[in-house]
C-alpha cells in the first residue's frame, strides 16, 4: 500500500501493472480520474487480453467532490437477430453455445462506456484521445510480455478455444501456448486503438470497425450487424443504494449482480458481528452469500423485464426479514448454479477529489474466442447467459444479459471514499465484502484486507464443484468450525486466483490517498 498527502495527483489500481502506470501518467498530466480510467482501461485490454477486451462490456460509479455518485452502464444489448427461434433454427433449444458465433450476440458496449464517461470532463479541460491510447496502442503494436496468468490460463482453455476462427491466430504464437514472458504483439489490435485516437470513440460503432466486425460476424453465425452496432449507446444510470451502519454503499444497477453485493453487506450489518476472521464472520457473511443469491438466481436480468426493481430489494423490512433466516452456527444447504466469469476491476482518484471504480469484462477467458483478424478485436460471450427458456434473463431483441460485473464505491462515515472490487464471476460480490468488512467494519490494513485469505462459495471459472473453497492460509481451527457447522469445505493453494483479483482505493478528507492490489495478479497500487 503507498500513501499520498494532500495536493498531489491521486491514486491508481490496477491488477496489471502496466494499466496503473499508463493512469498514473495521465493523471500526472493533469488529466482526471475518469480520464486515467480510459488510458488504463484501454491498455488493460491490451496487456491482460485472458480477461477483458474492447470486445466486451464495462460498468462505472463515479464519485465527484460534493455530487451524489452516478453510474455508467455499458452492458451490450442483444442483437435484433437474436430470439430463442433464431437459436432454435441453428439447433440450439436448450442454450446457447459459450464459443463462437452464436455466443457473441451482444454488441461490446465498454467502448461506449469510456465515452460516455469522458463527456462528464469538460470540453476546455480534456486531455487529446490520442494521449489516453497512446500507453495501448505502444503495447499492442510494440509487443507485451506474457504474463504467466495469460500462459497458464490459455493451456487450461485452449481444447475450446482452439478451432474458434481468430483465436489461434491472436493468441498462439507459431502455434503453440504463449510462455510466461514470451513478446506477443497485436498489430492489428493497436491499428483498430490508432483509429479511434484519429476519428473518435464513437467510430467503433459507426465506423470503419464496425463494417468490419459486422461482416465478420455475420460471417461466422452471429446474429450480430451493422444496425446493432451503429443503435447502441451507454447509458447513465442511478447506483443502487444501501445506508449501513457504517456509511452510504454505492454498486451498480440490474442487470449486474451489484445488488446481492450489497444485500450481503446490508444483512452483515445486522448480524452483529464485532470480531473479523473468526467464524462468525466468515460464516455470517457465507450465510448472507447464500440468502442474497437465491433471490438474485430466481428474479434478477434485465431491469426492463424484472417484476421488481432491485432497489426496492434494499428496503430495511426485506432485509431484516431475510437475515431473520440466517442461522448463527448451522449452515444452509447448498446446491445452486452459478456463472462463470472472467474481468479486471479498477480504481481511480484525482487532485479534485473524484473517485472511479471500474471493471471491464468478457465474460468467460477470452469471450466467445472469436477474433477478428482485421481489427485483431475479439468478442465477448455474455450473451450465453441468456436463457432461451421464459424469465427475466430470456434472450430477445436489445435485452440485457445478467452481468457478474459490479463495481463499488462507498461514502463512509467519517468522510472516507472507498473505490473497491475484484474480478471472479460468483466470488465478486464475496470477495467485495470480504474487502470491506476487513477493512471497514474490522479496521484492518487495507492491502492487508486484500492479501488475506479469501473464500469461494460454488463454483466459477468451469470448476465443477460448489463446495465452500478456502485458501489453505485459514486457521486450520477455523476450517474445522466450519466444516462442523455443515459447510462442504474444499481447500485451495494459498494465494489462488479462484478467490479473485481485487483492488481498493480510499481517498480521506484530508486528501490522504490509500491504494491496494491484489498479490493474486500481476498489478500495481500507486499513490502520488
Amino acid at each position: 500500500m503507498l500513501k499520498s498527502s494532500l495536493g498531489l495527483c491521486g491514486g491508481m489500481t490496477a491488477p496489471h501493472r502496466a494499466a496503473s502506470l499508463a493512469g498514473r501518467d495521465i493523471l500526472a498530466a493533469g488529466g482526471t480520474a475518469i480520464e486515467a480510467m480510459v488510458a488504463a482501461a484501454a491498455t488493460i485490454a491490451v496487456v491482460y487480453p485472458h480477461m477483458n477486451g474492447i470486445g466486451g462490456d464495462g460498468f462505472w460509479v463515479i464519485k465527484r467532490r460534493g455530487k451524489a455518485p452516478i453510474g455508467i452502464s455499458a452492458c451490450g444489448t442483444a442483437a435484433a437477430l437474436a430470439t430463442p427461434e433464431f437459436y432454435a433454427s441453428k439447433t440450439h433449444t436448450d442454450s446457447i453455445p459459450a464459443r463462437g458465433g452464436l455466443a457473441a450476440l451482444t454488441v461490446p458496449g465498454t467502448i461506449s462506456g469510456w465515452d460516455k464517461a469522458l463527456s462528464l470532463v469538460a470540453k476546455d479541460k480534456r486531455l487529446p484521445l490520442a494521449l489516453l491510447l497512446k500507453d495501448a496502442i505502444g503495447h499492442a503494436k510494440g509487443g507485451i510480455a506474457v504474463t504467466s496468468n495469460q500462459a497458464n490460463c490459455t493451456a487450461e482453455k485452449l481444447n475450446g478455444l482452439h478451432d474458434v476462427p481468430g483465436f489461434a491466430a491472436t493468441y498462439l504464437i507459431d502455434g503453440a501456448i504463449p510462455r510466461a514472458g514470451q513478446k506477443l504483439v497485436q498489430y492489428a489490435l493497436g491499428d483498430t486503438l490508432e483509429h479511434l485516437a484519429q476519428n473518435g470513440l464513437r467510430s467503433f460503432y459507426e465506423g470503419a470497425p464496425a463494417r468490419a466486425h459486422a461482416a465478420y460476424l455475420e460471417a461466422n453465425g452471429s446474429p450480430l450487424r451493422a444496425s446493432d452496432f451503429a443503435a447502441y449507446q451507454a447509458q447513465e444510470v442511478t447506483p443502487l443504494t444501501l445506508k449501513t451502519s457504517q456509511g452510504q454503499l454505492f454498486n451498480m444497477t440490474a442487470p449486474t449482480q451489484g445488488v446481492a453485493s450489497l444485500m450481503i453487506l446490508g444483512l452483515f450489518d445486522r448480524l452483529g458481528v464485532t470480531e473479523g476472521e473468526g467464524f462468525d464472520h466468515l460464516h455470517g457473511l457465507i450465510e448472507c452469500t447464500k440468502q442474497a443469491f437465491i433471490r438474485r438466481n430466481a428474479e434478477l436480468g434485465d431491469p426492463d423485464h424484472m417484476a421488481v426493481h432491485a432497489q426496492d430489494w434494499l428496503e430495511a423490512a426485506q432485509l431484516d426479514a431475510m437475515a431473520a433466516q440466517i442461522d448463527p452456527a448451522k449452515a444452509l444447504s447448498w446446491p445452486y448454479e452459478p456463472a462463470q466469469g472472467d474481468t479486471i476491476w479498477m480504481g481511480a482518484s484525482d487532485s479534485e477529489g473524484t473517485v472511479v471504480s471500474f471493471i471491464q469484462s468478457v465474460f468467460w477467458e477470452f469471450g466467445s474466442g472469436l477474433t477478428c483478424p482485421d481489427t485483431g478485436v475479439f468478442f465477448q460471450n455474455r450473451g450465453a447467459g441468456f436463457s432461451l427458456g421464459p424469465g427475466p434473463n430470456q434472450v430477445g431483441p436489445g435485452r440485457k444479459p445478467f452481468h457478474t460485473l459490479n463495481p463499488a464505491i462507498a461514502v463512509l462515515n467519517d468522510g472516507r471514499v472507498m473505490s473497491y472490487g475484484t474480478m471472479g464471476g460468483e466470488g465478486q460480490p464475496q470477495t467485495q465484502s470480504a474487502v470491506f468488512t476487513r477493512y471497514v467494519q474490522f479496521g484492518m490494513d487495507l492491502q492487508a484486507a486484500i492479501t488475506a485469505p479469501r473464500w469461494l462459495l460454488g463454483k466459477t471459472w468451469g470448476d465443477d464443484t460448489t463446495s465452500l473453497k478456502l485458501e489453505a492460509r485459514f486457521d486450520p481451527d477455523l476450517v474445522m468450525a466450519l466444516k462442523n457447522a455443515g459447510h462442504d469445505v474444499e481447500l485451495l493453494p494459498e494465494f489462488s486466483d479462484l478467490t479473485g483479483h481485487a483492488g481498493a482505493l480510499v481517498l480521506h478528507s484530508d486528501g490522504l490517498v490509500e491504494t491496494a492490489t491484489d498479490p493474486r495478479a500481476d498489478g500495481a497500487a500507486l499513490s502520488f
